[in-house]
C-alpha cells in the first residue's frame, strides 16, 4: 500500500483497538498503527464504524468540532487528559446519511455526539496530527452481521472519493476471560479456533462463510456480545462486492484479546 494520489481508491480497514491504553503504551499493535497511516494514501476524511457508538438506526456524527469522549473507567489519569481535536465533517455526514437512506436504511445524523475511544484511540496512533476530518458511524448489536455488511456495501463508493472507511472493534472480545495479569499470555485454544476460522474465510474472500460467524468454533465464547465484531462486517462490505481481506497485523494480548487488522478491496 504505497502512497498515491488523495483520490486513489482506498481500501477499507478493520482495526482491533483493544484496551484504551493502546493510545499511549508501546505495544506491537501500537507500533503497527504508528506506521499504518503513512502506508496509505492520505484520505480527505475518515469514517469510523465504532463498537462504542450504538444506535438502533445507522447514526452519523455531524458535530463541526466533536468532543473527545473518555468512555471508560479505571485507567490512569493521563488517559483522560488526552484530546484528539480532529474536525467533524457535517456535510459529508449528511451525504452519507442520504446515501444510506437511498439504500433502504433509516439513517440519521447527530449534531452533538463526540468521538468515542473506538474512534480516537487507533486514529491517534495513525494520524497524530488530528488534521483529517472524522465522521463516526454507529453499530447495532441487536442486528445481524449481514445488516452491517449491507451498510458497508452502501459505503463502498465513498472510498473512491478519498474517504477512508474503518471498522473499529475487536477480532475477539471476551473481557471476562482475559488474563489481566499477563499481557503476553499465550492465546487460548478457543480463541485460536475461532479466529483462525474467521481469518481464513476473510482472506479467501468467502463472504458467506464470514457472515455465518455463529457457525464457527467457539463463536459466542469469543463474542458473548456483538458490538466489537460487527464493525468488521461494515469494513468487509465497504471493500466492495467480491472483496478479499489482506491481513495487515496479528497479535493476541492477555490470552484472549485478538487484535487482527485487515484491509478489504477488490484489487
Amino acid at each position: 500500500m504505497n502512497a498515491a494520489s488523495p483520490l486513489a481508491p482506498l481500501p477499507s480497514l478493520f482495526l482491533s483497538h483493544g484496551s484504551p491504553m493502546l493510545a499511549v503504551e508501546d505495544s506491537p499493535t501500537g507500533r503497527f498503527l504508528d506506521h499504518l497511516g503513512t502506508r496509505l494514501p492520505r484520505p480527505r476524511a475518515i469514517l469510523v464504524a465504532s463498537a462504542h457508538f450504538v444506535h438502533a438506526q445507522p447514526t452519523l456524527t455531524a458535530a463541526p468540532t466533536p468532543d473527545t469522549i473518555h468512555d471508560f473507567g479505571g485507567f490512569p489519569d493521563a488517559l483522560y487528559r488526552i484530546q484528539y481535536p480532529a474536525a467533524g465533517a457535517p456535510a459529508l455526514a449528511d451525504q452519507i446519511a442520504n446515501h444510506l437512506r437511498d439504500a433502504g436504511f433509516a439513517a440519521q445524523v447527530d449534531h452533538h455526539h463526540g468521538l468515542d475511544h473506538g474512534v480516537w484511540v487507533p486514529l491517534r496512533r495513525m494520524y497524530p496530527d488530528a488534521e483529517i476530518p472524522i465522521v463516526a458511524l454507529s453499530v447495532n448489536p441487536a442486528q445481524t452481521a449481514d445488516w452491517h455488511y449491507r451498510i458497508g456495501l452502501a459505503l463502498a463508493p465513498f472510498r473512491a472519493q478519498g474517504v477512508l472507511v474503518v471498522g473499529s472493534g475487536g477480532f475477539s472480545h471476551n473481557l471476562r476471560a482475559l488474563d489481566w495479569q499477563h499481557a503476553h499470555a499465550a492465546p487460548y485454544d478457543w480463541v485460536a479456533d475461532f479466529t483462525d476460522a474467521l481469518r481464513d474465510r476473510l482472506l479467501a474472500g468467502d463472504v458467506a462463510g464470514a457472515l455465518d460467524w455463529t457457525a464457527l468454533p467457539e463463536a459466542h465464547r469469543n463474542h458473548p456480545t456483538t458490538e466489537h465484531l460487527f464493525p468488521l462486517y461494515v469494513a468487509l462490505g465497504a471493500g466492495g462486492v467480491g472483496a478479499k481481506g489482506r491481513l495487515l497485523h496479528r497479535d493476541v494480548e492477555m490470552g484472549g484479546l485478538a487484535l487482527d487488522a485487515f484491509a478489504f478491496d477488490t484489487a
